[in-house]
């Protein structure tokens, strides 16, 4: 399969908005309510938090046949070399087909000095964890987060570049 990773474009948002909502209600069915779900993508992918990210960090998109299926987000790079990677998110289908991979290689290849990167993943969310286990991220700890008051089990990990 084909496909390109280029940096995310205002014109994007809608179909990077759909990619999140197809994403979540996907992965989290049965960990978050969907109602808390759907709370969540209202505030975080809305159109001025979505072109706030285009500004202020770093977005790449994953494009089969001119169609966004994922995106990357990726915090700027701090003095130190650490970097935050809010999120890898792909549409069901395209799981597994090297699209993830793909979107990790570019944010490592791009930001420029990179030492570590961090994530947070729900510890129930097992296409996540199993994803970064396999790139070599390595947990630092466990802790709960009170999400909307839903009490999520997040797991922070870390990969050394």
């Amino acid at each position: 399969m084909e496909f390109v990773i280029r940096r995310m474009i205002k014109e994007d948002i809608k179909q990077v908005q759909q990619v999140a909502k197809t994403s979540w209600n996907f992965t989290y069915d049965g960990i978050i309510p969907f109602e808390i779900q759907e709370n969540f993508l209202k505030y975080a992918y809305n159109d001025e938090m979505l072109q706030k990210r285009i500004n202020q960090s770093i977005i790449f998109v994953a494009e089969v046949d001119g169609q966004i299926v994922g995106f990357a987000n990726y915090s700027p790079i701090k003095e130190d070399g650490k970097v935050e990677l809010a999120a890898i998110y792909l549409n069901p289908e395209y799981q597994g087909k090297g699209l993830g991979t793909s979107l990790l290689k570019e944010g490592i290849n791009y930001l420029d000095g990179v030492k570590e990167i961090f994530i947070n993943v729900e510890k129930d969310n097992e296409i996540g964890t199993t994803f970064y286990k396999a790139k070599g991220f390595k947990v630092l700890s466990e802790f709960d987060d009170d999400f909307d008051g839903h009490i999520l089990k997040t797991v922070r990990m870390v990969l050394k570049v």
